[in-house]
Protein backbone atom coordinates (compact mmCIF):
# COMPACT_ATOMS: atom_id res chain seq x y z
CA UNK A 1 0.00 0.00 0.00
CA UNK A 2 0.99 3.66 -0.27
CA UNK A 3 1.80 6.20 2.00
CA UNK A 4 -0.48 9.19 1.94
CA UNK A 5 -0.81 12.28 3.53
CA UNK A 6 -4.64 13.28 4.98
CA UNK A 7 -6.22 16.27 7.26
CA UNK A 8 -8.52 15.95 9.69
CA UNK A 9 -10.85 19.20 9.15
CA UNK A 10 -12.23 18.96 12.58
CA UNK A 11 -8.45 20.00 13.51
CA UNK A 12 -7.41 22.48 10.63
CA UNK A 13 -7.74 25.83 11.05
CA UNK A 14 -6.76 27.19 7.13
CA UNK A 15 -3.71 29.07 8.43
CA UNK A 16 -2.04 27.94 5.52
CA UNK A 17 1.20 27.31 7.08
CA UNK A 18 1.83 23.62 5.66
CA UNK A 19 2.20 24.99 2.37
CA UNK A 20 4.55 28.20 3.32
CA UNK A 21 6.75 24.47 5.29
CA UNK A 22 6.16 22.27 1.77
CA UNK A 23 7.62 25.33 -0.27
CA UNK A 24 10.54 25.89 2.06
CA UNK A 25 11.57 22.76 1.74
CA UNK A 26 11.31 22.17 -1.77
CA UNK A 27 13.05 25.36 -2.48
CA UNK A 28 15.96 24.18 -0.23
CA UNK A 29 16.35 21.17 -2.29
CA UNK A 30 16.66 22.89 -5.77
CA UNK A 31 12.90 21.94 -6.86
CA UNK A 32 10.32 23.84 -8.07
CA UNK A 33 8.93 26.33 -4.88
CA UNK A 34 4.93 25.68 -5.47
CA UNK A 35 3.78 24.20 -2.38
CA UNK A 36 2.15 20.61 -3.07
CA UNK A 37 -0.65 21.00 -0.69
CA UNK A 38 -4.00 23.66 -1.66
CA UNK A 39 -5.88 24.68 1.91
CA UNK A 40 -9.23 24.53 0.81
CA UNK A 41 -12.34 26.71 2.29
CA UNK A 42 -15.44 25.23 2.11
CA UNK A 43 -18.48 27.36 4.49
CA UNK A 44 -17.10 26.19 7.84
CA UNK A 45 -14.67 23.51 7.44
CA UNK A 46 -10.68 24.02 5.62
CA UNK A 47 -8.69 21.38 5.24
CA UNK A 48 -5.53 21.01 2.54
CA UNK A 49 -5.73 18.98 -0.67
CA UNK A 50 -2.70 16.98 -1.70
CA UNK A 51 -2.07 13.90 -3.62
CA UNK A 52 -3.31 10.47 -2.22
CA UNK A 53 -0.49 8.20 -4.13
CA UNK A 54 -2.71 6.29 -5.78
CA UNK A 55 -2.09 2.48 -5.85
CA UNK A 56 -3.26 2.54 -9.67
CA UNK A 57 -2.48 5.94 -10.51
CA UNK A 58 -4.77 7.66 -12.84
CA UNK A 59 -2.06 10.65 -13.62
CA UNK A 60 0.94 7.84 -13.62
CA UNK A 61 -1.30 5.95 -16.80
CA UNK A 62 -1.84 9.10 -18.94
CA UNK A 63 1.79 10.33 -18.61
CA UNK A 64 3.21 9.92 -22.58
CA UNK A 65 6.89 10.70 -21.57
CA UNK A 66 6.56 8.10 -17.83
CA UNK A 67 7.36 10.82 -15.90
CA UNK A 68 5.33 9.61 -13.00
CA UNK A 69 6.18 6.37 -11.53
CA UNK A 70 5.90 4.37 -8.30
CA UNK A 71 9.01 4.45 -6.04
CA UNK A 72 9.15 3.63 -3.09
CA UNK A 73 5.76 3.37 -1.66
CA UNK A 74 4.86 6.76 -3.37
CA UNK A 75 3.91 8.42 -6.63
CA UNK A 76 6.19 10.83 -7.94
CA UNK A 77 7.31 12.99 -10.75
CA UNK A 78 10.29 13.43 -12.70
CA UNK A 79 11.16 17.10 -13.17
CA UNK A 80 13.57 16.33 -15.68
CA UNK A 81 11.17 14.33 -17.94
CA UNK A 82 8.28 15.81 -17.42
CA UNK A 83 6.96 18.13 -20.77
CA UNK A 84 4.31 19.78 -19.04
CA UNK A 85 1.54 18.59 -20.98
CA UNK A 86 -0.92 18.64 -17.66
CA UNK A 87 -2.46 15.60 -18.79
CA UNK A 88 -1.75 14.03 -15.27
CA UNK A 89 -3.39 17.22 -14.25
CA UNK A 90 -6.89 16.79 -16.13
CA UNK A 91 -6.70 12.91 -15.00
CA UNK A 92 -5.94 13.57 -10.84
CA UNK A 93 -9.53 12.71 -9.13
CA UNK A 94 -8.75 14.81 -6.49
CA UNK A 95 -7.03 18.01 -8.16
CA UNK A 96 -4.11 17.67 -6.14
CA UNK A 97 -1.26 18.21 -9.19
CA UNK A 98 -0.68 22.12 -10.66
CA UNK A 99 1.66 23.49 -13.29
CA UNK A 100 4.32 25.52 -12.27
CA UNK A 101 7.44 27.26 -14.11
CA UNK A 102 10.70 25.58 -12.86
CA UNK A 103 14.25 25.11 -13.80
CA UNK A 104 14.74 21.08 -13.77
CA UNK A 105 17.27 19.71 -10.72
CA UNK A 106 19.62 18.12 -13.56
CA UNK A 107 19.75 21.08 -15.80
CA UNK A 108 22.90 23.31 -15.65
CA UNK A 109 22.52 27.16 -15.15
CA UNK A 110 24.82 28.12 -17.98
CA UNK A 111 22.77 31.09 -18.53
CA UNK A 112 22.89 32.59 -15.05
CA UNK A 113 25.40 35.64 -16.74
CA UNK A 114 24.20 39.28 -18.04
CA UNK A 115 23.73 39.37 -21.41
CA UNK A 116 23.78 42.72 -22.80
CA UNK A 117 21.33 43.19 -26.12
CA UNK A 118 23.04 45.31 -28.75
CA UNK A 119 21.41 46.28 -32.49
CA UNK A 120 23.53 43.38 -34.13
CA UNK A 121 22.42 40.20 -31.20
CA UNK A 122 19.35 38.59 -31.52
CA UNK A 123 19.47 37.98 -27.31
CA UNK A 124 16.83 40.11 -25.59
CA UNK A 125 17.55 42.80 -23.17
CA UNK A 126 18.29 41.21 -20.09
CA UNK A 127 16.21 42.63 -17.09
CA UNK A 128 18.23 40.73 -14.53
CA UNK A 129 21.26 38.17 -14.65
CA UNK A 130 18.42 35.34 -14.69
CA UNK A 131 15.57 36.79 -16.99
CA UNK A 132 15.19 37.72 -20.19
CA UNK A 133 12.73 40.43 -21.38
CA UNK A 134 10.36 42.67 -19.60
CA UNK A 135 6.96 42.51 -18.00
CA UNK A 136 4.92 39.71 -19.64
CA UNK A 137 7.08 39.14 -22.15
CA UNK A 138 10.02 37.79 -19.36
CA UNK A 139 11.74 34.28 -19.89
CA UNK A 140 14.76 32.50 -17.96
CA UNK A 141 16.48 29.68 -20.15
CA UNK A 142 15.60 26.27 -19.11
CA UNK A 143 12.62 27.09 -17.03
CA UNK A 144 9.52 24.83 -18.35
CA UNK A 145 6.27 24.41 -16.92
CA UNK A 146 5.97 21.29 -15.27
CA UNK A 147 3.83 19.29 -12.70
CA UNK A 148 3.62 20.00 -9.01
CA UNK A 149 2.40 17.21 -6.39
CA UNK A 150 3.02 15.77 -3.37
CA UNK A 151 6.26 13.81 -3.18
CA UNK A 152 6.14 12.96 0.39
CA UNK A 153 9.13 15.18 1.26
CA UNK A 154 11.87 12.15 -0.20
CA UNK A 155 14.18 14.38 -0.62
CA UNK A 156 14.54 15.65 2.59
CA UNK A 157 15.20 13.76 6.07
CA UNK A 158 12.10 13.02 8.67
CA UNK A 159 8.38 13.22 8.36
CA UNK A 160 6.59 15.45 5.31
CA UNK A 161 6.81 19.42 6.48
CA UNK A 162 3.58 20.06 6.22
CA UNK A 163 2.99 17.50 8.91
CA UNK A 164 5.89 18.37 11.22
CA UNK A 165 4.63 22.08 11.20
CA UNK A 166 1.15 22.06 11.33
CA UNK A 167 0.37 23.74 14.87
CA UNK A 168 -2.89 21.89 15.69
CA UNK A 169 -1.64 18.49 14.15
CA UNK A 170 -4.61 18.16 12.03
CA UNK A 171 -1.77 16.36 9.06
CA UNK A 172 -0.89 12.97 9.39
CA UNK A 173 1.10 10.39 7.15
CA UNK A 174 -1.56 7.25 6.65
CA UNK A 175 1.25 3.62 6.14
CA UNK A 176 -0.25 0.45 5.62
CA UNK A 177 -0.19 -0.22 9.19
CA UNK A 178 -2.32 2.59 10.16
CA UNK A 179 -4.67 1.78 7.91
CA UNK A 180 -5.09 -1.97 9.68
CA UNK A 181 -5.57 -0.49 12.76
CA UNK A 182 -7.85 2.14 11.97
CA UNK A 183 -9.96 -0.76 9.76
CA UNK A 184 -9.99 -3.14 12.77
CA UNK A 185 -10.89 -0.46 15.24
CA UNK A 186 -13.90 0.32 12.85
CA UNK A 187 -14.82 -3.62 12.44
CA UNK A 188 -14.74 -3.54 16.45
CA UNK A 189 -17.43 -0.72 16.95
CA UNK A 190 -19.30 -2.10 14.80
CA UNK A 191 -19.38 -5.46 15.83
CA UNK A 192 -20.45 -3.71 19.40
CA UNK A 193 -22.85 -1.51 17.47
CA UNK A 194 -24.39 -4.80 16.83
CA UNK A 195 -24.11 -6.25 20.27
CA UNK A 196 -25.94 -3.57 21.19
CA UNK A 197 -29.23 -3.61 19.24
CA UNK A 198 -29.59 -7.38 19.35
CA UNK A 199 -29.65 -6.90 23.65
CA UNK A 200 -32.18 -4.08 23.11
CA UNK A 201 -34.13 -6.41 21.17
CA UNK A 202 -33.87 -9.36 23.37
CA UNK A 203 -34.69 -7.14 26.66
CA UNK A 204 -37.52 -5.59 24.57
Amino acid sequence: MNRFVIADPQLCIGCGTCMAACSTAHKAEGLQTHPRLTVMRHKQATAPVLCRHCEDAPCAQVCPVNAITQEQGSVVVNESLCVGCTLCAIACPFGAIAIDGSRPVDMANSYDTYIPSTVHSSNPSTSSPQCFGKDILAWEPGVKSIAVKCDLCQSTTGSPACIEVCPTKALFLVEEQGMADASQSKRNEAALDVSTIALERQES
